[in-house]
């Protein structure tokens, strides 16, 4: 008899979640509006949306710093809002938040990664271990003796990641953590849970407005006014220009000037996202629109 083969266990889901907090008077404002989704683990997810969509109020609750007011969401099977659960589910899903300054507590580099496992109680070999793994996860080991308010935004936001990593979490969630950086800073974070997702497992969930981040997930949700308007690869999602604008969101540069030559009567293929699949797609019809023209 053949074994059947399982799907993967869902590490982290949400069912028809609801969320909304209460003015003056009573008011009851929703943010949040029948949210479904699962997050798998190893996987690597970018949820978009504009100022004010909802994307942030999300991802509070995947480590149950929200809870629903509606719904339910799980984190490895555990309910978020189950309070005595709360500590696993931190530890489980670390979130990393778009001003490392926020996050950064202590005056040396290493003692600040080592805050979050001192706190758990580990002896001091097992620290020293989840310390040293930590930084050198984040590219970050031959500044363990510096001070954290003289690095850069990108090697302060690598440090606030590695605080996250030395709780060894299965997921990590980064609520805009590019938002404060310049290009440089951006690529230095980007690459750094690019490298976790892809060597280490590390399920990563990625919360941002750069469409360029986006790209690199295997999966993508957009946000408006609450709810998931679009979800899929980026390719599926960033094909579809003219919704994502009707939303205030943009596409990757390549896709939209593919888009645009498209509405001009050019063939060009659907799902461009980088320069280089650009380039090689417009040259490719100037050649053969070139032999044609031979003939």
């Amino acid at each position: 008899m053949s074994e059947t083969t399982q799907a993967p266990a869902a590490l982290i889901e949400t069912r028809e979640l609801s969320y909304h907090y209460t003015e003056e008077n009573n008011i009851s404002v929703p943010v949040l509006e029948d949210i479904t989704l699962t997050v798998n683990r190893g996987d690597f997810i970018a949820v978009l949306g504009h100022n004010g969509s909802g994307k942030s109020t999300l991802a509070k609750h995947f480590n149950a710093l929200l809870l629903p007011c509606g719904g339910k969401a799980y984190v490895d099977g555990m309910d978020t809002a189950d309070e005595a659960l709360t500590y696993e589910i931190r530890r489980q899903v670390g979130l990393v938040l778009q001003n490392p300054d926020n996050q950064i507590v202590a005056t040396i580099v290493e003692e600040d990664v080592a805050f979050a496992p001192e706190n758990l109680g580990l002896p001091s070999e097992e620290i020293r271990r989840r310390v040293d793994a930590a930084l050198e996860s984040v590219g970050m080991s031959e500044f363990r003796d510096n001070a954290p308010f003289k690095l850069s935004g990108g090697q302060k936001q690598r440090i606030a990641i590695a605080g996250i990593l030395a709780m060894e979490p299965s997921c990590i969630v980064l609520d805009e953590p590019t938002a404060m950086l310049d290009p440089k800073g951006r690529r230095e974070v980007i690459d750094t849970i690019m490298r976790l997702n892809r060597e280490k497992g590390t399920t990563i969930i990625l919360i941002t407005h750069y469409m360029d981040e986006a790209t690199r997930a295997q999966k993508v949700y957009c946000m408006d006014k609450g709810r998931i308007l679009i979800e899929g690869t980026p390719a599926e999602v960033f094909s579809q220009v003219d919704t994502l604008k009707s939303i205030r969101l943009d596409v990757p540069q390549a896709t939209e000037l593919c888009h645009l030559l498209r509405q001009e009567g050019w063939p060009l293929p659907e799902g461009i996202l980088s320069d280089d699949d650009c380039v090689e797609a417009i040259s490719a019809f100037l050649e053969c629109k070139s032999k044609e023209q031979q003939v």
